[in-house]
């Protein structure tokens, strides 16, 4: 009998002292800013930010890209990728092409989704932040986590 091995592997690319740390929802947004792709006013995208303890960012994840009016979040590739890189807390990022900043229910909907999943495996959401060209939205900030 034939059965597929499975090996989980982690190599990162930077000393913990080279690495950036996330205190803040601005320190989120500019870091997202940073590596989010040019067509933030075209369509719709969604990251994760992958922390250490001492919320220093040791990756990201780019998981979807959809249409002018939303996109698709697996839950399920959330926590693949950060148990994969043994994350220790994440943030949630995606924009809203129209400029709009407020959250639509679906947003609040997927963010207590992935909030109740990640208390379930001990793995914190601490923000989603919301971007647009010229502002961001934290959910953490407005008390919404």
């Amino acid at each position: 009998m034939e059965i597929s091995e499975i090996e989980i592997n982690y190599k990162p690319l930077k000393k913990t002292s080279d690495l950036t740390k996330v205190t803040t929802s601005r320190d989120a947004s500019d870091f997202f800013r940073q590596i989010w792709s040019e067509r933030m006013q075209y369509v719709e995208e969604f990251y994760v930010l992958l922390l250490n303890r001492s919320n220093l960012i040791i990756g990201y994840l780019k998981l979807s890209e959809g249409g002018t009016n939303g996109t698709v979040v697996d839950a399920k590739i959330v926590f693949q990728a950060s148990l994969k890189a043994n994350a220790q807390a994440i943030i949630l990022c995606h924009n809203h092409p129209s400029g709009n900043l407020k959250p639509s229910e679906a947003d609040i909907g997927l963010t207590k989704k992935i909030k109740q999943a990640g208390i379930t495996m001990d793995i914190p959401v601490l923000d989603h932040v919301i971007l647009t060209y010229e502002g961001y939205f934290s959910f953490a900030d407005e008390g919404l986590m």
